[in-house]
């Protein structure tokens, strides 16, 4: 085999190793249907950060339906939603432990039960019974915040953290609806 053609079966031989790798390490050449997202907020000394998957509307009907009311929830797709912090969190009336915790709700129309819990989960639900992973004795918070409906629809459920008025909040809106968790 001639020098030339050996040096075009190595650089293909080449393309074709980075085109497996960059699929590899980035979910595949398709955009995921729940992308992965991490939101992370610093003032001061004090860093908060949560992972979660972003599941779309894609025009079915959200809450009440494909997520059940009164039911726990994974709060995203795919993997266990996490909350991280540095620092000692009040909550309500209670205090959240600087460390890393899973976050689940329990969403219905008038008000959702937000759940931090001290055990990491490897997934959101059990692949067999398709039943939320969470388990109860792990919670360390609960706090029931009310519900408000917006006017637009928001697409891709989305996690931020909101200090616009010196109030801290962690915001959770897909579809019509929005919650606001207090930090302080």
């Amino acid at each position: 085999m001639n020098t030339f053609l050996k040096r075009v079966i190595a650089i293909l031989f080449s393309i074709a190793i980075g085109v497996f790798a960059y699929s590899y390490f980035n979910d595949g050449l398709k955009k995921p249907k729940s992308p992965k997202k991490t939101v992370s907020f610093k003032v001061d000394d004090l860093k908060l950060e949560v992972f979660y998957n972003r599941p779309s509307k894609r025009n079915r009907e959200i809450f009440g339906a494909l997520v059940p009311y009164n039911k726990i929830w994974r709060t995203g797709a795919n993997e266990a939603t996490t909350f991280e912090t540095n620092k000692v969190l009040k909550i309500g009336n209670d205090s959240l432990q600087a460390g890393k915790y899973t976050l689940w709700t329990i969403p219905n129309d008038t008000a959702w039960n937000v759940i931090f819990n001290r055990k990491q989960y490897e997934w959101g639900v059990d692949h067999e019974t398709l039943e939320p992973m969470r388990e109860a004795e792990f919670d360390v918070i609960n706090i029931i915040v009310p519900v408000q409906k917006i006017n637009s629809v928001v697409e891709q459920f989305t996690i931020a953290f909101d200090n616009s008025t010196d109030n801290l909040t962690l915001t959770m809106a897909w579809d019509n609806v929005k919650i606001e968790v207090p930090l302080k």
